[in-house]
């Protein structure tokens, strides 16, 4: 396993080793011990969710307030996705400030977004499954979120976001300025 630290604090970006032959590939998607090992970052992991969408889906950018804050790690198992996150922690250098990074079942890359951050991601491929694990459960009522195309970010999402298919509630996700803080 492969370490990489961005320059937002605690962001991390992860290699699984892969051991492949004409057979195919094995990897360990996750080791408890060797995380902690190589990134110092001490999570107990409590919710595995995934999600299959199409070309185009873009799903973001969301977190949770408060209490209910999650950290996740975050893969894909079978297509490609264009992964974003924002920093929201006030206190961070990189406050406001957002990161993205290709995900896709090729690469095995994991990307492990600490709490505090808005997460999100684009469909790129003609499918992709998402998988990401949580450090808590997801709670509705303390949900947030802020607008994906919000100009304070400036993210190009790199397709043509005419073709974005979006939920209702990803439509109506505040600004950064008005947006609900994460502590």
């Amino acid at each position: 396993m492969q370490v990489t630290n961005t320059n937002f604090p605690d962001l991390t970006v992860i290699q699984p080793t892969i051991f492949g032959d004409a057979r195919g590939f094995f990897y360990e998607s996750f080791n408890g011990k060797k995380f902690k090992e190589l990134t110092g970052i001490n999570t107990d992991f409590v919710q595995d969710n995934m999600a299959r969408s199409t070309f185009g889906v873009l799903r973001g950018l969301h977190y949770q307030i408060g209490d209910a804050a999650q950290a996740k790690l975050v893969s894909v198992i079978e297509g490609e996705v264009l992964d974003v996150v924002v920093d929201l922690r006030p206190e961070s250098p990189m406050y406001g400030k957002h990161y993205k990074i290709r995900l896709s079942g090729e690469n095995k890359t994991q990307l492990f977004v600490p709490r505090g951050f808005a997460h999100g991601y684009a469909v790129l491929s003609e499918t992709a499954l998402f998988y990401y694990k949580c450090d808590n459960y997801y709670a509705p009522s303390r949900e947030g979120g802020v607008m994906y195309n919000d100009p304070a970010f400036n993210i190009d999402w790199e397709f043509d976001l005419s073709k974005a298919i979006l939920s209702e509630k990803d439509l109506i996700h505040p600004s950064f300025a008005q947006h609900v803080p994460v502590n």
